[in-house]
């Protein structure tokens, strides 16, 4: 099994930033790819990024791209979002995600080991 542990939610004005971590332990030689998603109140949970762990290939959701940036430190096996320039409409629970296999990086169904998720929440 893979544990995942997220940090770096918190409250933060429309056009600030915040940093999230995503800390995985266990069966960590088994992920293929780390990947962020949140859950905005009364909706589903939405892909939000992704990064492959063993090279530098990274996805995003139109609706962040140029904002947010995903990152990893594999010596600490932890992957990193940075969220810049943030906006109302990106207020939610964030989770972080591992998956196994190859495939499509955006289906939340594929993914196996998800964390508790941290809350943030952008102020207009």
């Amino acid at each position: 099994q893979v544990q995942l542990v997220e940090s770096g939610g918190g409250l933060v004005q429309a056009g600030g930033s915040l940093r999230l971590s995503c800390v995985a332990s266990g069966r960590t030689f088994s992920i293929i790819v780390m990947g962020w998603f949140r859950q905005a109140p009364g909706k589903e949970r939405e892909f939000v990024a992704a990064i492959s762990w063993s090279d530098t290939t990274t996805y995003y959701a139109d609706s962040v791209k140029g904002r947010f940036t995903i990152s990893r430190d594999n010596a600490k096996n932890t992957v990193y979002l940075q969220m810049n320039s943030l906006k109302p409409e990106d207020t939610a629970i964030y989770y972080c995600a591992s998956l196994r296999t190859s495939g499509l990086v955006t289906a939340r169904n594929r993914y196996d080991y998800w964390g508790q998720g941290t809350q943030v929440t952008v102020s207009s």
